[in-house]
């Protein structure tokens, strides 16, 4: 797919299109002059996001982050959906494959490795760390109007 395409707006919401996940390696991040990621699409934007930002990245076999990164005040949720390979945080090195959620906190070293014989294709949520309360778990109203479809 390559673009993004947005499936619908309201004043409350957005939503949009990605492309099917095996897809998600035709795209290239640019991050600056003669850097880029490929397989790789940052979508908060797209979706208005106001608290967070994601990204979908594929890894071909074989294929791994290339850097460690940090962040000064983001948390980082990876949601890996197909495929296998090895995550590190801080030196320590550890198997993931679908299925796998690893969290790091701002100040982790991280870096990801698909060391397998398929595509691995991760989900990252990124958001500011430490302002998640007890407040936030009960968060969620329900609300008695029926549900029409």
């Amino acid at each position: 797919m390559e673009k993004i395409q947005t499936i619908a707006k309201g004043t409350e919401f957005s939503a949009a299109n990605f492309g099917k996940l095996a897809d998600i390696k035709d795209y290239v991040l640019q991050l600056g002059p003669g850097v880029k990621i490929p397989g790789k699409v940052f979508g908060g934007q797209a979706v208005g996001a106001t608290g967070g930002d994601f990204s979908f990245q594929v890894f071909a076999p074989g294929q791994e982050t290339g850097f460690l990164h940090t962040h000064k005040n983001h948390e980082e949720l990876y949601f890996f959906l197909s495929g296998k390979g090895e995550f590190q945080v801080d030196g320590q090195v550890f198997p993931i494959e679908e299925g796998s959620v690893v969290r790091v906190a701002p100040n982790g070293r991280r870096s990801v490795c698909n060391n397998g014989t398929e595509p691995l294709i991760m989900l990252c949520v990124q958001y500011r760390g430490n302002t998640f309360t007890a407040d936030d778990a009960t968060d969620g109203v329900i609300l008695p109007d029926p549900v029409k479809w």
